[in-house]
């Protein structure tokens, strides 16, 4: 849809704007007057954005506005994003420029003073096109809606009365649920149960069979249902619950309670009063169906109220939201999976045919096998493709369903797009940006948490507010909130970072919404898409060239998100060169799989934040012209088994957070030209990996202040770490990996040893020389995770260890000496670690904490991760809430 990435546009501009950078600039240049009218008009836009994407799904008029304002708004964020680079190269050439440099650069192009007179004639054009589209705003009677809060959009109210009949699949379910409520409630007078899944997935069905199930009818006083939607009023669900349980009263016995006749119109405190007097001493049954809550404080002052039934009452929540179920429940959430296979085809047929009708057609039945498999177990997504089929007995009109995806078909407000739109449109927008960005790739793509923030980032996708708070652990946290509202699923965690997928009929979702804006696979594309993906090997080189000729302002090429056959990347030098010189304007470029000589005028990529260059078997130098890609945030190099090394002025790279490197170089160290890893001052990640010719690392890596994860994999002539190891004040992470000649890991000094006062998770995996873990170890206070692998010349823990007091898991693995040492009571080494709730020797316990579900409510069950307790629960939860 056109508005999509529209708002983050608006608010990457109105950053840039803000910036001290910007503003000298404009003031310098004469152009602070159009900088000014332009933040006025961006300010106001955004602040009617969020209405716009509620009401241009029904209105073209206004989708075909958004569509130009989107047009015009990149234009500016490139135009600004110039301003920048210009300052950032400046900012090179103080830092890191020779006089030669200085004297080059003003005689070339990016000169400040042709510079400044070309972009100010940009600056005054832009804001005049802007302003011309932004004057037709008034045609749509567009409100201004804060964007703290998303807004608030009304579900059809739902009702506590269901056929069992009806409900196909869901009796397992239905006893595992009704087994929670007869057996929660030990220590809480009123116990609260809640059930939750993506929409679709038929909870409110299932409320409905335990709403009418014999045992709640035969065992509550009360029994009450009140559809809760997404606004969580006080007032309004007291009002809501009086009348429920005065219509539960009068159809349970017959009899009407004694109300006011005008209650509806009572104060909050009458009400209260009301319903309290209402409940007082009555064992009640309640269901909260579909759930938003955002204020926890809301559901409290309910739960008060509600605290005057008798003992053993039962409320029953419905929710999309994983947050919503840990801040409501007493005992941990029931989440809702598919429909079996076999279900999901009987739901489909029942909605398809007449009863006993689809016994005349065998061979519809075996197509629509086909379609239930695209739904993936959803209840709601079979009914709705059953619906469109009923009655049509013609084979191609089942052909045309299967073969087509289910977004294609004509909506109605009771069909599956509505209801997962509901969820989407809950979303607060830099959310909604960051989910529909996923439709870029394949569907059943297994997602990190490492990846898609980079991705996020490159398109500015991501605003930090807070300077102290990385833009990584803030996409870790978008991450989070998407799972924890059903956008993500399939949550496995791996200790030190973890994936996810997305479901089919989500990333059919996000395709809808920016079926203008993005292209997966797709060769008839939109000419307004700006971001497209190529992760199908079947495609050549000449439709992809194709596609790509047709386009412009591309801002996303990602050539193969998935590790597929060797060589399905470009291998045209050609084809590389006439992506580069068209498309000025690309952020993020996957060029993996790939095999070519990457070209020197990548260098002109001045907007370019990611470059992926992975398993690029030709590639053997990077030409010095990458340094001048003074916005790069990723550079991705891993598995490029012919790359001689990094260019002499990689630290030029002054906004590099991310780095993975393969490279045939013997050292890494900057005795050369002083500007290599250790000057790269804003990198976050380096991973430095299947380097067989490495022996020594940069001497100088206390310099990457912000280093947060350090990796090193498969670098068989590393002897030695650096004793600047010790002094990364922001590592939090640290694994080495199959290091044959490693033996020793930085020294035993204590100095500086507050530099590692923030690591937490260290991995040593096939270390086969290593003999000692450094004496500093002790000093790692922060440290909660030690993994031990394959170590068999180490023989005994260092001193102190009991000195770590936040380690919550220590794990080893073959190596036999520190094993038998580290045995509970009888090992030399157990007076070391005795303080460790989770100690595992070879995949045997020696200590394992008793976790329950009680605990897991206690001490992690409000965040939405939490549901990674499962029966190995001491490793799982404890892993999971250690990502929050």
């Amino acid at each position: 849809m056109a508005e999509s990435f529209l708002f983050s546009i608006a608010e990457n501009v109105l950053g840039k704007i803000g910036s001290v950078t910007l503003r000298e600039i404009g003031l310098a240049w004469g152009v602070k007057k159009d900088i000014k009218r332009l933040e006025s008009t961006f300010t106001t836009i955004k602040a009617l954005l969020v209405d716009a994407e509620d009401k241009h799904w029904m209105d073209r008029q206004l989708r075909d506005w958004l569509g130009k304002l989107k047009g015009v708004c990149y234009d500016v964020e490139d135009a600004l994003d110039e301003f920048e680079y210009h300052a950032l190269q400046h900012q090179v050439l103080l830092t890191h420029g020779s006089l030669r440099r200085k004297v080059l650069h003003f005689f070339s192009s990016s000169n400040p003073i042709p510079f400044s007179f070309k972009m100010s004639h940009r600056i005054k054009d832009l804001r005049q096109r802007l302003d011309d589209v932004a004057a037709d705003r008034a045609n749509f009677n567009l409100a201004i809606i804060s964007t703290d809060r998303p807004p608030v959009v009304q579900r059809e109210m739902t009702h506590s009365f269901v056929l069992p009949s009806e409900v196909i699949g869901r009796d397992e379910d239905k006893e595992k649920v009704l087994n929670l409520l007869r057996n929660s409630g030990d220590g809480e007078s009123t116990s609260v149960v809640p059930i939750v899944g993506i929409g679709g997935l038929g909870k409110t069905a299932l409320a409905k069979l335990i709403y009418n199930d014999k045992w709640v009818v035969e065992n509550f006083h009360n029994r009450m249902w009140v559809c809760v939607s997404t606004d969580f009023d006080l007032k309004r669900l007291i009002k809501r619950l009086i009348a429920s349980a005065e219509e539960g009263a009068k159809m349970e016995s017959g009899l009407r309670l004694t109300l006011p006749a005008n209650y509806d119109h009572l104060g909050i405190e009458e009400l209260q009063t009301l319903l309290r007097s209402t409940l007082m001493d009555n064992k009640f049954f309640l269901v909260l169906d579909d759930v938003w809550l955002e204020d926890r404080s809301e559901w409290i002052e309910l739960k008060s109220l509600l605290a005057v039934g008798a003992r053993g009452s039962k409320i029953l929540v419905t929710t999309r939201l994983q947050s919503v179920a840990f801040s409501m429940g007493t005992i941990p959430p029931y989440n809702l999976g598919g429909l079996s296979e076999d279900d999901c085809l009987s739901l489909f047929l029942k909605w398809a045919f007449k009863e006993g009708e689809e016994k005349e057609y065998p061979g519809l039945i075996k197509i629509g096998k086909d379609i239930v498999t695209k739904c993936q177990g959803v209840p709601l997504a079979a009914k709705t493709l059953g619906s469109l089929l009923f009655s049509k007995f013609d084979r191609r009109d089942w052909l045309y369903v299967r073969d087509n995806e289910i977004w294609k078909l004509e909506q109605r407000q009771s069909d599956i797009l509505p209801a997962l739109r509901l969820s989407f449109q809950q979303l607060p927008s830099h959310l909604k940006n960051c989910f529909a960005y996923c439709s870029l790739f394949p569907k059943d793509y297994v997602f990190d948490n490492f990846q898609l923030p980079r991705f996020w980032m490159a398109q500015g996708l991501i605003q930090s507010f807070d300077e102290n708070r990385p833009l990584q652990a803030l996409g870790t946290q978008y991450i989070k909130e998407l799972l924890s509202r059903s956008f993500f699923q399939d949550f496995e965690d791996h200790e030190w970072y973890f994936q996810f997928k997305m479901h089919d009929l989500m990333h059919d979702l996000a395709s809808l919404i920016t079926e203008t804006e993005c292209c997966s696979d797709n060769l008839n594309v939109s000419k307004t898409v700006r971001h497209v993906s190529f992760c199908d090997k079947e495609l050549d080189e000449n439709e992809i060239r194709r596609v790509l000729g047709e386009l412009n302002n591309i801002r996303t090429i990602c050539h193969s998100l998935e590790e597929l056959e060797e060589g399905v990347g470009p291998s045209n030098d050609s084809f590389v060169r006439t992506c580069l010189s068209k498309f000025k304007s690309i952020k993020v470029l996957d060029l993996s799989d790939s095999d070519f000589e990457l070209p020197s005028c990548i260098g002109n990529l001045k907007h370019l934040r990611y470059l992926d260059l992975t398993r690029n078997k030709r590639l053997s130098k990077l030409p010095n012209s990458v340094c001048k890609l003074y916005n790069l945030q990723a550079l991705l190099l891993e598995g490029c088994d012919r790359l001689e090394g990094l260019p002499k002025d990689i630290g030029d790279l002054i906004n590099l957070r991310d780095l993975k490197i393969t490279a045939k170089q013997r050292s890494l160290s900057e005795r050369v030209t002083g500007k290599g890893i250790s000057c790269l001052e804003s990198l976050c990640y380096l991973n430095i990996c299947y380097c067989k010719n490495l022996e020594c690392l940069p001497s100088e890596l206390q310099r990457l202040t912000a280093l947060r994860t350090l990796i090193i994999v498969d670098c068989s002539n590393l002897e030695t770490l650096p004793p600047s190891m010790k002094q990364l004040p922001a590592l939090e992470t640290l694994i080495i990996q199959g290091c044959k000649r490693l033996n020793s890991m930085g020294g035993n000094g204590e100095d500086h040893i507050q530099g590692l006062k923030n690591l937490r998770y260290v991995l040593i995996y096939k270390l086969p020389k290593l003999v000692g873990l450094p004496e500093w170890t002790h000093n790692l206070t922060s440290l909660e995770t030690l993994t031990i692998v394959g170590c068999p010349q180490l023989s005994a823990l260092p001193h102190h260890m009991d000195r770590l007091t936040a380690l919550e898991r220590l794990a080893i693995w073959n190596c036999p000496q520190l094993i038998q040492r580290c045995k509970q009571r009888t090992g030399e080494d157990w007076d070391k670690i005795a303080h460790v709730p989770h100690v595992v020797l070879d995949g045997r316990k020696e200590i394992e904490s008793a976790i329950t579900e009680n605990s897991v409510r206690r001490c992690g069950g409000r965040h939405p991760l939490a549901q990674a307790y499962v029966s190995d629960g001491s490793r799982k939860l404890l892993s999971a809430l250690s990502c929050a």
